[in-house]
């Protein structure tokens, strides 16, 4: 929704194009509001209407609230679903949190919640101290894993994941995300059989380094294109 939504504010892609993107990838889109749920693009659309700059993307997780300003209320529900967007306007700020939307046997979309958020500015990198950042973090983390021996496993597969950003995004961005993408699925297959405690914990730190990283290599990537206006 980020990267999309940017690239539409950007004069990139269409709205309908934008929100299409966004659906494709997870689903049928609803916004809860005063007066029921409203599908996404109208509300992008009205939301426009209302003056709104940019989307920031949020990653946050418990002690490491990445992308988030407060208030309490809307980084509880942030660090809880463990991603959140912020929507820039002038003098304010909205947060959006997703939930998964479940309904029978065949729906599943997302569900946004819509609270009050700070506006003050995020203490997130910039894509070049992200880059090296990330860059350094995978190598120490390979370093450490490399001294991990258990005993020989077969490899879970798992969905690849489409983390390429929209038109408009620089080069660099593009490159970011995209290794941000495949070192996240390489931790979500992570596996502790037939390690002895030491090594569970030289692992499980390797892995944190790395997923902090990623996460912040993903949040200045999805931030990129802002930087270019």
């Amino acid at each position: 929704m980020v990267c999309w939504g940017n690239a539409w504010l950007a004069g990139q892609v269409g709205l309908d194009e934008a929100a299409d993107r966004v659906e494709r990838q997870a689903g049928p889109q609803l916004v809860a509001g005063e007066a029921g749920d409203v599908p996404l693009r109208g509300f992008l659309a009205d939301l426009r209407v209302e003056g709104m700059r940019s989307l920031r993307l949020a990653l946050p997780v418990a002690g490491d609230p990445l992308g988030l300003t407060g208030p309490p209320s809307f980084n509880s529900a942030a660090i809880e679903a463990g991603q959140a967007v912020t929507v820039v306007f002038p003098g304010r700020c909205l947060g959006m949190v997703p939930v998964r939307d479940r309904r029978g046997s065949s729906y599943a979309g997302v569900r946004w919640s819509v609270l009050e958020a700070s506006v003050n500015i995020p203490d997130i990198p910039s894509l070049a101290e992200a880059e090296h950042a990330l860059t350094l973090a995978m190598r120490e983390a390979t370093d450490a894993l490399l001294g991990v021996e258990g005993p020989a496993q077969g490899h879970r597969r798992t969905q690849p994941l489409d983390d390429g950003l929209a038109p408009g995004y620089p080069a660099r961005a593009h490159r970011v995300a995209a290794l941000a993408a495949r070192l996240s699925a390489a931790l979500q297959i992570a596996d502790e059989r037939g390690l002895t405690s030491g090594q569970v914990a030289v692992r499980s730190q390797a892995l944190r380094a790395l997923d902090r990283a990623v996460r912040r290599a993903r949040v200045a990537a999805h931030h990129a294109i802002t930087e270019l206006v």
